[in-house]
């Protein structure tokens, strides 16, 4: 069987849809390698440029920013399409070609025309209205952040992507909160899976530190709500509550976040690391206690805390969407957008360590059973041949 998985963005950019789709491609090589009857040849397409990364290290084959002649043959040639979202150029191309399609919906682009169901420029989370038909609302948000042109042709390209969605031979939901949202036919959910280290190095340090250790893991976006953690962490200092912040990763606000450290004069506990990956990242996540994730829209699941679930870590989730599902009863949840919620939450952990001494082996337990790497794999290899 041929392959095509299709990430618009993907490596050297870092993010949760690039992990997962590395992830799947990797996986799905190694079962092909015990499989050789049912093996599946994977091509993963990309108009993200490699940088400095060398695509030969990958054990499948990545074709990086084809001109539409090469994109239509590379379709042409496949049995199955794979969407890691609904990416409106391939999306055509495959419904044209008849070629059996699977759509991830990572996001919810079917349903919003900016993805991320963000209203602007306020950046409080959309309460869904495109589908209840409010679309000046949309045309509004769009034009006021990408301009008149642009943001009335995202609008009306929504309707023809949802369209296209709805005729696809599979749809991908990465929670039950997306499938819900998106309300599409042959719509299954499959879990993100996450490598397990093996070990839960954050619970035995969680026990052993006086001073909290809280991080934050991804991009800075807006619609991530980190002022909120920012302010969150003034009010531990203000209560004298002794706390390091790790802010790991990058982005469009990190100068903006910087301004904000200063003028709430928590600099000496706080420190960016930027981006880190491999033995450098795992370093990191080893001195933390707390991973927290205060999105202020509906977060679609939350690769971030699922990992730190699975290393035995406690995790603290805005209570919205996607991500509240991801935590279950196996972390605390904190009201979206109100730093004094989760003021609360943190001060509790490092005054009453004892009474959340359940969290990280139950966070483990819901990460082996719910987010394993192998289930992941499996589910989609099984949808393929289905298909």
């Amino acid at each position: 069987m041929k392959l095509l998985i299709y990430a618009y963005d993907w490596a050297p950019f870092v993010g949760g849809v690039q992990t997962v789709t590395r992830d799947l491609a990797e996986g799905i090589y190694s079962w092909s390698r015990v499989h050789a009857d049912q093996a599946i040849d994977v091509t993963l397409i990309t108009q993200t440029p490699a940088g400095s990364m060398n695509d030969s290290d990958f054990p499948f084959r990545v074709i990086r920013r084809p001109g539409f002649a090469a994109l239509l043959a590379n379709i042409w040639s496949t049995d199955i399409v794979h969407l890691a979202n609904p990416a409106f150029l391939p999306l055509v191309i495959s419904w044209l070609l008849r070629k059996p399609t699977v759509i991830e919906h990572h996001g919810y682009h079917s349903i919003c025309p900016n993805g991320l169901l963000l209203y602007k420029p306020e950046n409080t989370a959309c309460p869904g209205y495109f589908m209840a038909g409010a679309y000046r609302k949309c045309l509004g948000c769009c034009c006021g952040s990408m301009g008149k042109m642009r943001g009335f042709r995202t609008v009306i390209l929504t309707f023809l992507r949802r369209w296209l969605c709805a005729q696809a031979s599979a749809n991908i939901s990465i929670t039950d909160h997306v499938s819900q949202r998106i309300c599409l036919p042959r719509v299954q959910t499959i879990y993100h899976g996450v490598r397990d280290p093996g070990v839960d190095k954050s619970m035995k340090a969680s026990s052993s530190e006086s001073c909290l250790q809280i991080g934050y893991v991804g991009r800075f976006v807006e619609e991530k709500g980190l002022p909120i953690l920012l302010q969150a962490a003034k009010k531990l200092r203000d209560a004298g509550v002794g706390f390091r912040l790790t802010l790991i990763g990058d982005g469009d606000t990190r100068d903006k976040l910087e301004r904000e450290i200063d003028c709430l004069g928590i600099r000496e506990q706080v420190r960016f690391t930027g981006y880190l990956t491999g033995i450098a990242l795992e370093l990191a996540l080893d001195e933390i206690h707390v991973i927290v994730m205060t999105s202020q829209v509906e977060e679609s699941a939350g690769l971030a805390a699922m990992e730190h679930m699975m290393r035995a870590g406690v995790v603290v989730v805005a209570d919205i969407g996607g991500l509240s599902e991801v935590v279950g009863e196996a972390g605390l949840k904190f009201a979206p957008g109100n730093p004094n919620s989760l003021f609360v939450c943190l001060r509790e952990i490092a005054e009453k360590p004892s009474a959340f001494g359940h969290l990280p082996m139950a966070a483990r337990h819901r990460a082996t059973d719910k987010f394993a790497l192998a289930a992941m794999i499996e589910d989609h290899i099984a949808l393929y041949q289905r298909l």
